[in-house]
């Protein structure tokens, strides 16, 4: 099943993506560190580096270390001279600093290869050195692996936002559209209601390359599930490669439950009461390395950073993709192609909450790890709850995410009040609207407020 669903990748992945222009700027760098691109197995990874090799240098000498494990033996040395020379030996290839990419695939199957990159920064700098690996995170959190610190730049790599996914089917004037509007300049009514139909389609087809790439292609959603479906198979066949047999069992309950509960604070107990915390808990920290699930953990809106007060055992968690959440869930696309405007409301606003997180995620800064928080006050008669919280200059702003077009806004009055902030967030299918405390954006601009770790509150939009 593996070696079926990369044939599909490779064939099917044909998608512009806005991290091409982050690696273009990287190769042009003066003190340039070696990258390693991180993020879960089909998002794209290989075939955006590929590509970047071919375009942007005169060769490109790719080592995937799963494919040709003799690549290994090269890295019995770890000077930079003696690898390049074995390696271009082995590959039949000239390897010469400032024109050829060497890329590293499936790196995490050759850990001296990623010790060798703080050598091949501080010995040949000159030298665009990229790796990539599905497991990366497994082999680097090793107790027993010294990471070359300080010496390798991180990349993360997300499945395609909704813009990436507008490139993809052709619709790049509504791209464009949302990304130039103002408050002055807004999408008319009529825009308004074709971009929410655009995000029905995402919410459906989702953002794995080979997906896209086959609607895109042909439009045809049984093929496009079929391909969601050997995804899912690859990440379960991948169980075997970070878990011993024992605990399959209890990653394939976290795997299956998680699509299930977004939008929940996550409990272990309404995974399966029979099991222990303790082992679900380790089953769904490996998912979350794998890069399949991610926790949202609950934070003060006190101030920033947003970690520093988190609290580890309240979360709720997403998938990765929302197209392959949807494919889980069972649901069918008779259901959210629907005429019903409220189409989000299904799985009891779940798909909202995914979407939101998904699309915040992906245009977060590449070069930062994933992560995000929501807040919550737990008291008797007076419980409160914000979807989601982001920085924004100095503020912890809130986010609420409305399925439908109405909805109370008890939470958001309260802690606006709380932190003493002139103004939230709503994102729903409402068109745009600035009338403070609560700013509206709908589904498909989610773009415009997930860059306001700088901008402050308000103004949004220039």
């Amino acid at each position: 099943m593996l070696i079926i669903s990369k044939l599909v990748l490779i064939k099917k992945n044909k998608v512009k993506r806005d991290i091409d222009e982050v690696f273009r700027s990287w190769k042009k760098e003066a003190n340039r560190y070696p990258l390693l691109v991180r993020g879960a197995r089909q998002v794209g990874k290989s075939y955006s580096i590929k590509k970047f090799g071919e375009n942007e240098f005169d060769n490109m000498v790719e080592v995937n270390f799963e494919q040709k494990p003799q690549y290994n033996t090269c890295f019995d040395t770890l000077e930079p001279k003696i690898i390049i020379e074995n390696l271009s030996v082995l590959s039949k290839s000239n390897i010469i600093p400032g024109k050829t990419l060497l890329f590293f695939d499936e790196i995490q199957d050759c850990p001296n290869a990623i010790s060798a990159l703080r050598y091949f920064y501080e010995q040949m700098p000159e030298l665009h050195v990229i790796g990539a690996g599905s497991l990366l995170e497994f082999a680097i959190s090793q107790e027993d692996f010294r990471m070359p610190v300080g010496r390798v730049q991180y990349l993360y790599m997300k499945p395609l936002s909704f813009l990436e996914f507008l490139d993809s089917i052709g619709e790049n004037r509504s791209r464009k559209i949302i990304e130039t509007s103002t408050w002055d300049n807004l999408p008319s009514p009529v825009i308004h209601k074709h971009l929410i139909s655009l995000i029905r389609k995402y919410s459906i087809i989702g953002g794995m390359p080979a997906v896209v790439s086959e609607y895109a292609s042909t439009s045809n959603l049984d093929k496009c599930f079929r391909i969601q479906t050997i995804i899912i198979q690859t990440y379960r066949d991948d169980f075997g490669k970070y878990a011993s047999k024992v605990k399959h069992k209890y990653l394939e309950k976290i795997f299956f439950a998680v699509p299930k509960m977004i939008g929940r604070k996550f409990k272990y107990s309404h995974v399966d009461a029979s099991m222990q915390s303790r082992d679900l808990k380790g089953a769904l920290e490996l998912l979350e390395k794998a890069g399949v699930v991610l926790r949202i953990k609950q934070t003060s809106g006190e101030g920033l950073p947003l970690e520093a007060n988190a609290k580890e055992r309240h979360f709720k968690t997403i998938f990765l993709d929302i197209g392959l959440m949807q494919n889980m869930c069972g649901l069918s696309s008779e259901i959210l192609f629907s005429t019903d405007e409220s189409f989000i409301k299904v799985n009891e606003g779940a798909i909202a909450e995914q979407l939101t997180a998904q699309e915040l995620l992906a245009y977060r800064d590449y070069y930062l790890s994933p992560a995000l928080f929501y807040w919550a006050r737990e008291a008797r008669n007076s419980s409160a709850e914000i979807d989601y919280i982001i920085p924004s200059g100095s503020y912890a702003l809130p986010i609420e995410v409305k399925a439908g077009k109405t909805g109370s806004f008890r939470s958001m009055h309260i802690y606006l009040e709380k932190y003493h902030l002139p103004a939230g967030i709503r994102i729903s299918q409402l068109e745009f609207n600035k009338i403070l405390p609560i700013i509206s954006i709908p589904f498909y601009a989610i773009k415009r407020i997930a860059h306001l770790t700088q901008s402050g509150i308000p103004p949004f939009f220039s």
